[in-house]
Parts: C-alpha cells; structure tokens; sequence
C-alpha cells in the first residue's frame, strides 16, 4: 500500500506541476534513441541503485568501469544505510535535483575514505544528459573533490539548441553525443567539471515531479533551490542490487521485515535491561 501511495502521489504531484503556485510544466520527455552508452537498457548482472522516496521510486544503472571512486563510495554508503531519511535539499526546475547530505543543508558530505575527497573521473562516454546520475563537487580551500552528494540532471529536452550543438561539434563531441543531447536535453558545460556515475533507466517522471516542487525564496525574494517544508522530499532508502533488481513489492516486503526484526531487537534488549 505504501509504495502504491507513493506513486499516485508523484504522478499527482507531476500533474500539478504545470498549474498552482510552482507554475513549473512537467517536461514530456520521447523515448531517445541512441548509441550511447547512457540510453542503452541495463544488461542482466549490470550494478543498479533502487532510489524509495515518498514521491516514488527512481533506477539507475552505475558505471563502477568508468567512474569506480564515485561509484564505490556511493555504494559503500548506501549499504551502510547512509542516506536513509535524508532529503533532497536542492530542486532547481531545468537544472538538477541535489541530495545526499545528512545534514540536509548542502554543506556537509562524507566518504568511505574516511570522509577524505576523491578526485573528478570525468569519462569522455558519459556525459551530464538529462536523467545523469552524478557526483557532486565541493569547494573548500585547497581541497576539490567529491563527497556523498551527488544530483540527478533534469535539464529539459530542448536545452541545447543549435548554437551549443554547434559548439559541442567545434569542441570535438561525436554525431551520436550531439544528438543525443538535442534530443534528451542536459549541462554540456557540466562534462569536465563533475563525475557521472549513473543514468536513470526507470522512475524520471519522479525525477522530474521532484524538480517541480515549490521552492523557498530568501528575504530578498530570491529563489534558495531549497524545497518548502509542505513540500519537503525524503529518500526513504538507496538499496544497491543487480539489474533487473527486486521489484516494488519485493522491496516493500524487505523493508517491513528489517523494521518488524529491528523492533523486536529493540524489544529484546529492553526486557534484558529491565
């Protein structure tokens, strides 16, 4: 019942978006068809991660081959349990979505090297399409480097118009690079400057309801990217798997018997204190 809640809520949530107070228009996004890697569909054993939020449920394929640091470090924190219950702290309309902070201010990060950065992997196979799946860089002194933030990309499918596919031919893009950003949408600009780990195969209507949420605005009426407290979206869990992966209901029933076996260990230890 739950994850049905869950995407009615989204799909709800994907319809407003066009109308109300965000006036933000879901983009209909076609189906791509192209060589690359990106929109290729998962192969059987391919390294998945499962996103549950309270908007729905979001796959996406990584690419431990092509960015290993930032894959292995999101991983090892995802099965640690790391961003459960954190929030989507940035949802900037035709940009990204941005999470992965504990402290869910956009300041914080950590590693499983223990909490130290890991360098940009920038592979010239993988670029920032829209429904990326992608490591966040923070700043800080002498220090750049990735942490366990990362962004899903949700520019819009017609963001890189024929100037900037002009300049990604000049800049050496292939056919099949340039076409598949006229067609999906994405940050060119974004290719040499953060890691791409992943790409959404299933759930980006949930990414995109995500990007169409209300946001707040500072005392100045400038927009903070940060999602209003009604509007506030949780990642409930990130469980890693191998593609096809378990299903809704699979998931579902793993997460009620961890809570029922979690209560019954609590339960346990109290009557041995007592």
């Amino acid at each position: 019942m739950k994850k049905t809640v869950c995407v009615v809520l989204a799909l709800l949530l994907a319809l407003l978006c066009g109308c109300g107070g965000s006036k933000k228009a879901a983009p209909t996004r076609g189906e791509v068809t192209s060589e690359e890697r990106q929109f290729a569909a998962p192969a059987d054993g391919d390294l998945i991660a499962i996103f549950t939020t309270n908007l729905g449920e979001v796959r996406a394929v990584l690419y431990p081959d092509a960015a290993p640091m930032a894959v292995y470090n999101f991983v090892g924190l995802a099965r640690t349990g790391y961003y459960n219950n954190t929030m989507i702290w940035r949802s900037q309309y035709g940009f990204a979505v941005q999470g992965g902070d504990v402290t869910g201010t956009g300041t914080g990060g950590s590693t499983i090297w223990s909490n130290n950065p890991y360098p940009l992997e920038a592979d010239a196979n993988l670029k920032h399409y829209a429904g990326a799946l992608c490591a966040a860089f923070a700043s800080g002194g002498d220090v750049t480097g990735g942490n366990s933030q990362f962004y899903f990309v949700t520019a819009l499918p017609d963001s890189v118009d024929q100037t900037q596919q002009e300049q990604l031919a000049q800049n050496g893009y292939s056919e099949s690079q340039i076409a598949a950003y006229a067609a999906a949408g994405g940050l060119p600009y974004l290719d040499n400057t953060d890691t791409v780990f992943g790409q959404v195969y299933q759930g980006m209507d949930v990414v995109d309801a995500m990007a169409c949420v209300d946001t707040q605005q500072d005392e100045e009426g400038n927009d903070t990217w940060r999602p209003t407290e009604e509007n506030t979206i949780t990642i409930e869990s990130v469980t890693i798997s191998t593609y096809p992966g378990p299903t809704a209901e699979e998931l579902a029933a793993q997460s009620e018997s961890s809570d029922a076996a979690a209560s019954e260990s609590a339960s346990t230890d109290g009557e041995a204190v007592g």
